[in-house]
């Protein structure tokens, strides 16, 4: 049932960017219920797979050579650097183990970024660059039954916001998700994300490998011709995977 999930939100992504002002989302999610045992990643593997395939040159921050809290340098490589701000810092699991509570590091590391939710104690990623490419792993989301709000500004400006409701998904301890985005025009291209959430500070998330791209890194996306076939495509999967299971 996993995999039909994640491959109908891969397609409702797809058909979501054939109409005008809207990114191109790609979501995964793995759980075991476990805040003990990591999880396997096999459906967020994918999703982030599926992201990259739409990149090239791209960079990735994973936190395994930063220590402390924000403000913190990150560096993407060719994609530009960028700065986080606000609450949270950086915490570590034993290799294959858990923090203890839920949260490690995605894929394979022992170093992430750890904050606690809610509205009091957000925090963001500033960029050296417009962007129009942004995509990450989030790690123990959604077992306080809360929504994590991504907020998109340029020059200081809020130009959008994408939703990810982990609480609808039913996901439990340990959760995995990859949430990538791509900007369907220049309109929707971003310098900043801030990272909302509506649980209270009782509820602890974590974040890893951090994924970034300028327009230039994006290879052509398909025309919404192309991208309503695809989607169909995958929802028939979809729907072949559900009548042999």
């Amino acid at each position: 049932m996993r995999k039909i999930l994640s491959s109908v939100a891969i397609a409702a992504g797809l058909l979501a960017a054939g109409s005008a002002n809207a990114y191109l989302v790609f979501t995964g999610i793995d759980s075991n219920g476990s805040a003990s045992t990591q999880a396997t990643s096999t459906n967020s593997t994918a999703a982030e797979t599926a992201f990259k395939s739409n990149l090239v040159g791209v960079g990735t921050e994973d936190f395994e050579t930063r220590s402390g809290g924000a403000p913190l340098a990150l560096n993407f490589g060719a994609a530009g650097t960028a700065t986080l701000n606000g609450a949270g810092n950086i915490n570590t699991n034993a290799p294959g183990a858990t923090q203890g509570n839920g949260r490690y590091s995605v894929p394979g590391g022992t170093r992430f970024w750890e904050v606690s939710a809610g509205g009091g104690s957000p925090f963001q990623v500033d960029f050296s660059n417009n962007l129009a490419a942004f995509g990450f792993y989030g790690i123990d989301l959604g077992d306080f039954g809360g929504t994590l709000t991504l907020e998109l500004s340029r020059g200081g400006s809020v130009i959008g916001s994408q939703i990810v409701n982990m609480a609808a998904q039913n996901v439990a301890d340990g959760s995995i998700l990859y949430f990538g985005l791509i900007a369907s025009n220049a309109s929707e291209e971003f310098d900043s994300i801030r990272f909302l959430s509506t649980t209270g500070t009782g509820d602890v998330f974590a974040f890893d490998s951090f994924t970034i791209g300028t327009k230039e890194q994006v290879r052509q996306l398909p025309e919404p011709a192309s991208l309503a076939l695809v989607a169909g495509s995958l929802l028939g999967l979809g729907l072949v995977r559900r009548r042999r299971a």
